[in-house]
């Protein structure tokens, strides 16, 4: 239980960081917007943790080429479902959804990659 919250604290904070990143890297074409900033990265996060695990199973059972990249496309449909259900997401134009698609999966793989071994690390010295 208590790895799951952690993972899912993990999770929350990688996607914030992914989102802000994003949408600052696409300042024209990606805007979230203050407090609306909370209710989208939890919306997000909530999506990616039920998507992910379906998207995963789904690519494996119909398109093996795909499985590897489940965690990305994901992360794609949770960005547009949390664009379509808050108003502290903006997306506009095509690419600007590839890239914030790209720029949100790799930072929150690479926080999530770091903060658990960190994490792991620490559970070891315990």
């Amino acid at each position: 239980m208590k790895l799951r919250l952690i993972r899912i604290g993990l999770t929350l904070l990688g996607n914030a960081l992914g989102l802000w990143i994003a949408a600052l890297l696409l300042d024209d074409d990606m805007s979230v917007s203050g407090a609306a900033f909370v209710l989208a990265v939890v919306i997000f996060t909530v999506l990616i943790l039920v998507l992910e695990p379906l998207v995963s199973r789904l690519t494996e059972k119909y398109a093996d080429v795909l499985s590897g990249g489940s965690a990305l496309i994901a992360t794609g449909l949770a960005l547009a479902l949390t664009d379509w259900i808050s108003d502290g997401l903006s997306i506009a134009g095509i690419g600007t959804w590839l890239v914030a698609t790209l720029i949100v999966w790799l930072a929150a793989a690479l926080l999530g990659i770091v903060l658990t071994r960190v994490f792991i690390k620490e559970s070891a010295r315990a």
